[in-house]
C-alpha cells in the first residue's frame, strides 16, 4: 500500500522513523513518501520536504513566513494527489497538518492522525475540525482518550507513547566514553535544558545559569537544541564550571545526576530518564498574562499532567528564581528525596502503556486499511 506521512519537526521526524520502520515490518511492499528529516530518510522511502524548512513558530515568524507557508500547503496538496496514497498519516504539526486534512476528506483519502493535537490544552473547538477531518486518532497521552471519547464522543486509540521506545531502544554509551568525548570533568553531572527556541533559550538560561557557583561539586552541561547554531550558547559558557552538548540530550541525560528543564516534552523525557527535575518556565509578561487566559491546566509539565498531581516541582514565572531553583536542586540531590521521586517516575512510565507504541499504530494502520470501509 502507499502512504504519505508528514511530520514537521524534530521529534515528529523520530517517532515518524519508528513508525515507518514498524510499517514495513507489516506491509514489506509498503511504498512510502514524506515530509521530515534524517531519521525518516534513514528508514526508507522517499522524503518530500525536510522539516528544516517548515520550523516557524510564534505568531509574528508565522506571519513574516506567511507565503512560504501557503506555498508548503498547495504543493503538498499537489503532491498527494499526484501520489495518490491509500492513506495520509499525520504526526502532530497540527497549524499545517489540520488544513491538508481538511482538504484531504474532502478527496476521499483516509486520514490517520498519530500524535494528536494537545487541544485539550487549548484551542478545544478545534475537537468539531479533528471530528470532521479524520478517520482515525492514535492518541500517547493516557488522559487523551477519556478527554476524546467520554468528553467528545470521538472513538480513539491509546497506544502508548512513543517516547518509551526511543529511549530504551536508542544506543547507550558508557560513563567513562561520554565524558572523554564531551571534554567534560569527573564530577557529577547536572543537565540543563533550556528549550528550543533563541528567546526561550536566552532568558530560561539567564536564570538557570545563576545557581552555578552554589553547587561547585557539580559541573553543569547544557544541552543544546538540533536547530540552533554553538555560536549562539556561547555567551553563556564564560562560567569554567558550564559546558555544553549539541545534539546528544539523551546521553546528556542518561548520565546526570539532576536536571532543570525547561515545559514541553522534554519534562517527560527526562523522567522516563529517571532523573530529578525541577521544572521551570519564564516567558515575558505580556505572554504569560495571555498564556494564563486561554490555558486552563493545573501544571504545565506532562509529568503532573498524566500523574495528575505534583509529582515534579514546577517554577512559572515569578517563582522561576535564583533563590527558588537553588532550593529545590538541592532537595534534589537528596538521597531520600530522589529515591521516592524515581518510585513516581516508574509509576508514570507504567502509565503511559509501556513499550511498543509505533508497532501498535502501524498495525491499527494497516488492520483499519484493509477493513471495508
Amino acid at each position: 500500500m502507499k502512504y504519505y506521512i508528514i511530520a514537521g519537526e524534530a521529534s515528529g521526524d523520530l517517532h515518524g522513523s519508528n513508525l515507518m520502520k514498524a510499517l514495513y515490518q507489516q506491509d514489506p511492499q509498503a511504498n512510502i513518501r514524506f515530509w521530515g528529516g534524517d531519521l525518516m530518510q534513514q528508514a526508507g522511502g522517499t522524503l518530500v520536504k525536510h522539516y528544516r524548512e517548515l520550523a516557524f513558530m510564534g505568531f509574528i515568524e508565522v506571519l513574516f513566513n506567511l507565503k512560504t507557508i501557503l506555498s508548503n500547503i498547495k504543493f503538498c496538496k499537489k503532491d498527494i494527489a499526484e501520489f495518490q496514497p491509500d492513506a495520509i498519516i499525520f504526526i502532530d504539526y497540527p497549524g499545517f497538518n489540520m488544513r491538508i486534512a481538511k482538504w484531504a476528506k474532502t478527496q476521499g483519502i483516509p486520514t490517520h492522525y498519530y500524535i494528536s493535537p494537545q487541544i485539550w490544552a487549548w484551542k478545544e473547538n478545534r475537537i468539531a475540525a479533528v471530528k470532521r477531518d479524520f478517520d482515525y486518532l492514535y492518541v500517547i497521552l493516557p488522559f487523551e482518550k477519556a478527554f476524546y471519547e467520554d468528553k467528545h464522543h470521538f472513538p480513539v486509540s491509546f497506544v502508548g507513547h512513543p517516547l518509551i521506545d526511543a529511549i530504551h531502544n536508542r544506543k547507550t554509551v558508557s560513563h567513562s566514553e561520554f565524558i572523554a568525548e564531551n571534554q567534560l570533568e569527573e564530577k557529577p553531572i547536572i543537565a540543563l535544558l533550556p528549550g528550543s527556541r533563541k528567546q526561550e533559550i536566552t532568558k530560561m538560561l539567564s536564570v538557570m545559569l545563576s545557581v552555578v557557583d552554589d553547587f561547585k561539586d557539580y559541573q553543569f552541561v547544557i544541552a543544546g537544541a538540533p536547530s540552533q547554531e554553538r555560536a549562539f550558547y556561547e555567551p553563556f559558557l564564560e562560567n569554567k564550571n558550564v559546558h555544553f552538548i549539541a545534539n546528544k540530550t539523551y546521553d546528556l541525560l542518561s548520565h546526570a545526576s539532576a536536571a532543570l528543564v525547561t515545559s514541553g516534552t522534554a519534562t517527560l523525557e527526562t523522567a522516563l530518564f529517571k532523573v530529578p527535575e525541577v521544572v521551570c518556565y519564564k516567558g515575558s509578561w505580556a505572554s504569560y498574562q495571555i498564556a494564563k487566559r486561554i490555558i486552563t491546566l493545573k501544571y504545565i509539565s506532562l509529568v503532573n499532567l498524566i500523574m495528575d498531581r505534583e509529582v515534579v516541582t514546577e517554577l512559572i514565572q515569578d517563582k522561576c528564581n535564583t533563590k527558588n531553583i537553588k532550593t529545590e536542586l538541592q532537595q534534589l540531590l537528596e538521597p531520600e528525596y530522589r529515591k521516592q521521586l524515581i518510585a513516581q517516575y516508574d509509576a508514570l512510565e507504567e502509565k503511559l502503556g509501556g513499550r511498543g507504541a509505533s508497532e501498535k499504530t502501524a498495525a491499527q494502520i494497516v488492520r483499519n486499511l484493509k477493513a471495508p470501509r
